[in-house]
């Protein structure tokens, strides 16, 4: 199994979840890409594996490459039961899904992606600002009173994590948001996500000294 990522991009929740699994012991294996450039460690095109350029791409043990951070998410937890990332029971994942596509659209693609473009226009950028309130205000209210999306830890948490992490770079305040910042806050804490975070974050600190000279 091979999972291709970007440091810090949402295919960090892909790693978060491969690290709960416990799926590197097993022979896992993580390849870096540069997505502005399109571009393999090895200086490869990444275009040759996902046309779009963009990250994650899980390559199974099938050889198949799979596409689009919440099917890899579901194939993962799925392929690994017993790490019970996903519920069990009809209501519990239609949950599972209608969280996964609410972070999915609402805020990875509706909101941070314009706030994340150096190309979009201001006006846009405001645009999606607009959109924040409203939507953080949905895992606010859940968080309030429960320690994770679901009733458990799952693949939306991980989800989550990764698209919150995007506040750093934006300038969105999470202290708008105390619930949601609390549960950023103790999520880090967890084993695999602090590793996977720490893991990431020097990686995309070694782009930025590179790219910076």
């Amino acid at each position: 199994m091979e999972l291709y990522f970007a440091p810090l991009a949402c295919s960090l929740a892909a790693r978060i979840t491969l690290y709960e699994v416990g799926a590197p012991a097993a022979g896992a294996r993580f390849t870096q890409v540069d997505t502005r450039a399109k571009r393999l460690a090895d200086g490869g095109d990444f275009r040759a594996v996902n046309p779009l350029g963009q990250v994650p791409v899980l390559r199974t043990d099938s050889g198949e490459c799979l596409t689009e951070n919440t099917a890899v998410l579901q194939y993962l937890a799925e392929h690994f039961p017993d790490a019970k990332l996903a519920p069990a029971g009809e209501l519990a994942r239609a949950r599972l899904r209608e969280w996964l596509g609410f972070i999915g659209t609402e805020l990875h693609k509706a909101v941070f992606v314009p706030l994340l473009d150096a190309a979009a226009p201001d006006a846009v950028k405001a645009y999606a600002r607009e959109k924040l309130a409203l939507r953080m205000a949905r895992p606010e209210t859940r968080l309030a009173s429960h320690e994770y999306l679901l009733d458990e830890f799952s693949i939306a948490d991980a989800y989550l994590l990764a698209v919150l992490n995007w506040t750093l770079a934006t300038g969105v305040n999470l202290a708008d948001w105390p619930a949601v910042m609390a549960y950023r806050e103790r999520l880090l804490e967890r084993p695999a996500i602090a590793r996977a975070f720490g893991e990431e974050l020097a990686l995309w600190q070694e782009e930025v000294r590179r790219a910076t000279g």
